[in-house]
Formats: C-alpha cells, sequence, structure tokens
C-alpha cells in the first residue's frame, strides 16, 4: 500500500502543492451528444452538469451546482452503495491515497470541498494537489482557454467530492497537468508522464480518470498504442486504474468537437485492458438512500466493442456470450447522472476501501471482477438489466441479464463486493483466470500467491 506519505521527499523537481484539509443491439430510447460549440473547438468534451459547475464564480455557488447536478446526497450514495458495515468495521479507505488525474485542476479545491463536506456532513479531508510535469496554469493567464480552464475545475470537483464520500478516511491526490486533453492525442502525453511519476514515487493506490476520447480520434491506431505502456506501467506497480465509459451513448464526438461520429465508437482510455471501465447509471432512491426501484443504465452512459484492443484473457467467456470481437466496455456502473465522471471516482472509492482491508493494493481488478461477476448478489454484484445507450443516430447496446456491453456486470453493493474483491485477488494483484469448458458467463478463479 502506498501511505499519505511515502514519495514526497522523493518530489523532485515536481511543482506540489499540498494543502490538509484536517488531521447484442437492440432498438432503444435515444440519447444525444451533448455539445454543439463553433468553430475552432479546442475544448475538453465535459458533462453538461460539469460545464456549469466550472462555470460558477464563487465557491458557494460552485457547491451548489454540485449539489444539483448529482441525482443523490453524500448520505444517500453511502446508503445506497451498503458502505455503513465497512465503516463499522474501521474500513473508510484510511492509510490509503485515491487520486484523480486533471488537466489544470482547482487551485480553490481546498475551499470547495471543506464547503461539501460541511454541507453533506462528511468529515475533513486530507487533499493534496501535484503537477509532476510543470506549473499549472491559472484560468485567467495568456493562452489558456478560460472555458476550458474552468470545465477541468468543475470535473476535478466533482471528482474529490464523489471520492470522499465513499472513501471518507482516504487522502486525495489532485493529479495536475498544464495541458489540456482536447480529443485526440492532445494532452494525453502530458497526463501518462503524470501517470508515471506518481506510480514511481508510490503516491496513489488508485488513479481514477474521469476523462476520454474516441479511438477514432486519434490519427493512427500506432499513435493510440503509443500510449499503452503507461497503464501497464501502473498495473506493474500494482495501481489500480479506472477510467469513465463515456458521455456520448454508443456513439462519441469528432476530433474538431463538434460532430459526433455517427457510428459505434467507444472511448479512450476506458477501452485499455489495464483499466477498469466505469459506465453510468440512474439511482431511484427515497430520502434516506433506500432503493425504490432497481438501477437503470444511463441513457447517454458510454459502451461498446473496442475495434484497437482484441478481447482480454479475462472476457473470453463473456466475448463468447455477446459476440464481442474485441475488449469491451463498460466492466461496471455506478451513478452517472451527471456523466460518468462521477462513476469512475466513486468505483474508485470502492476500491481504495478494498485496498484497505487487503492490507496491500490490489492493481488490476478486472481479472478478479470477471471472475466474481456470475457470483451476481453473493459477491455484491448487482445485475443491471434495464436502459440503452443508442442515439439519434446510432443503434447501440441494451442491458440484460449478467454480463452485457451496456453496463457490464451491474453495479456494487460495497459490503459484499469489498471483501469478494480481496478474497478473489492475489498480493500483487494479479488473478489466475482458469476458463474452462463450462460455457459461456462462466469463469473460475484461482488464487495463487507470488
Amino acid at each position: 500500500m502506498h501511505r499519505t506519505t511515502s514519495g514526497l521527499a522523493a518530489a523532485g523537481t515536481a511543482v506540489v502543492l499540498s494543502v490538509a484539509l484536517g488531521a447484442a443491439a437492440k432498438a432503444a430510447p435515444i440519447s444525444s451528444p451533448t455539445p454543439s460549440p463553433g468553430p475552432g473547438y479546442q475544448h475538453h468534451h465535459f458533462s453538461a452538469a460539469v460545464s456549469r459547475v466550472g462555470a460558477a464564480t464563487t465557491l458557494p455557488e460552485r457547491v451548489k451546482r454540485v449539489e444539483q447536478a448529482l441525482q443523490s446526497t453524500s448520505p444517500q450514495l453511502q446508503r445506497a452503495y451498503d458502505v455503513a458495515p465497512l465503516y463499522a468495521n474501521h474500513i473508510d479507505g484510511t492509510g490509503l491515497t485515491i487520486a484523480t488525474l486533471v488537466a489544470f485542476g482547482d487551485k480553490n479545491a481546498k475551499g470547495y470541498l471543506d464547503q461539501y463536506d460541511a454541507d453533506n456532513g462528511l468529515p475533513a479531508a486530507n487533499l493534496q494537489t501535484i503537477a509532476p510535469v510543470g506549473a499549472v496554469p491559472g484560468c485567467g493567464d495568456p493562452g489558456v482557454d478560460t472555458g476550458d480552464c474552468r470545465g477541468w475545475g468543475g470535473e476535478t470537483d466533482l471528482d474529490i467530492a464523489m471520492i470522499h464520500t465513499l472513501a471518507p478516511g482516504a487522502k486525495i491526490l489532485i493529479i495536475a497537468t498544464p495541458v489540456s486533453e482536447t480529443e485526440g492525442v492532445t494532452g494525453f502525453p502530458e497526463m501518462m508522464s503524470a501517470i508515471d511519476y506518481t506510480v514511481s514515487h508510490h503516491l496513489a493506490d488508485v488513479i481514477s480518470m474521469s476523462m476520454g476520447t474516441p479511438e477514432d480520434d486519434f490519427a493512427s491506431s500506432a499513435q493510440l498504442h503509443g500510449l499503452d505502456s503507461h497503464f501497464q506501467n501502473a498495473t506493474d506497480h500494482g495501481v489500480t486504474v479506472l477510467a469513465s465509459s463515456g458521455d456520448d451513448g454508443a456513439d462519441g464526438m469528432k476530433l474538431d468537437g463538434t460532430t459526433p461520429w455517427g457510428k459505434r465508437v467507444v472511448s479512450f482510455p476506458a477501452d485499455e485492458s489495464s483499466v477498469t471501465a466505469v459506465g453510468g447509471t440512474v439511482l431511484s432512491l427515497n430520502d434516506t438512500g433506500s432503493r425504490t426501484a432497481p438501477d437503470t443504465l444511463w441513457r447517454e452512459s458510454g459502451g461498446g466493442v473496442s475495434h484497437e484492443f482484441g478481447v482480454p484473457a479475462w472476457q473470453r467467456n463473456t466475448a463468447g456470450a455477446t459476440g464481442a470481437a474485441g475488449r469491451a466496455l463498460p466492466d461496471i456502473t455506478m451513478e452517472g447522472t451527471s456523466g460518468t465522471s462521477e462513476s469512475s471516482p466513486l468505483m474508485a472509492a470502492l476500491v481504495g476501501l478494498a485496498d484497505q482491508s487487503a492490507g496491500r493494493d490490489l492493481g488490476l481488478i478486472n481479472p478478479a471482477l470477471y471472475a466474481l461477476g456470475p457470483n451476481g448478489k453473493r459477491s455484491g454484484i448487482v445485475d443491471v438489466t434495464s436502459g440503452c445507450n443508442s442515439t439519434a443516430a446510432v443503434t447501440g447496446f441494451c442491458a440484460g441479464a449478467g454480463y452485457d456491453i451496456a453496463s457490464g456486470w451491474g453495479t456494487i453493493d460495497a459490503a459484499r463486493f469489498v471483501p469478494a474483491l480481496v478474497a478473489a485477488s492475489t498480493p500483487g494483484g494479479s488473478t489466475r483466470i482458469d476458463v474452462g469448458a463450462q460455457g459461456p458467463g462462466h469463469i473460475s478463479v484461482t488464487a495463487k500467491q507470488q
């Protein structure tokens, strides 16, 4: 495990800002890709909810807009995902560091999270920002697109609130880069260097990425795959990496950010085989957080089949059942009505709880996740069986019984999932999958000490 103080003495030339905040497709309902910006678009593709948060000019308004964007309050989310039994056993993320990787970050993150915690009955958080690949400019600095920069601030604020909601004892690390990811390869080299720095200095146990771009936005396959080694490096170091599956349903925006592809596309880096892809759901909760109906797929949740990555070993059986010819995503879903930018950090928080429970970093969780999936509720995986991600132009995928391309294995009951994930994972975060002749949807797992 990467304790909260690890690696700071080796910060080197990195810019470090530290703030302690306290000790098979079918016809379906359609969704529409979000933006319609003007020519010369150079923005990251944010969800509408994140854009509204980023546009707020005062901290109280920022907190208010985050709360409006969320379908549920923090206490409701804690109840919905059944974390109380874990907290009762002192599993709340203490001793772990959960990071979010963003461009620019939010220079007012401390004040924002202080206010958010006060409003939602959360304990004070331990928050740190690092800028390992160069000083991060302000949103009003020359050469910086103010709207894009503010959008990343809104993204940052949503991410840290979701991490702190489900893992209130964990340290939160904002990994900020000075170049915006604006579709295609732009911004990714800096982000990959930031991941490498974080991993090599043991600064985080889990990294969440609430961003992505369609595979087709890269100039070539070689350009995309030139980034692969950085995710494998994180896995090799036992760090779990998660990414949002996207907010355009089965479609996605072209490089200019103004036009949907009008075909099935999936988002990078959620498509990486060393990354856990997290889609979005809609929760139906009462005031206490108890479900009044089963979760459904958020209609704009990204999902599909990669044409850049083949079927990973841990998806061989699900691919046999779905007919997927490549890596399918998402793997799992969490609340995402403000975009899958909400979903990834929520799942990252639960992985942090599992790391704490195991007393070690679990690394790539996908082999264990796919071994547990067929167990369903016994392993804390709750099937999502309704909802589709078709758009006006593209027939997408629909949720159904068991694993499906729209919602992955479903969603999480943390009280059962966390111990099940720990049991299915080996100390090195590597689980040997034994794919036998049990038929589609059946995967056996053998945990072997490394």
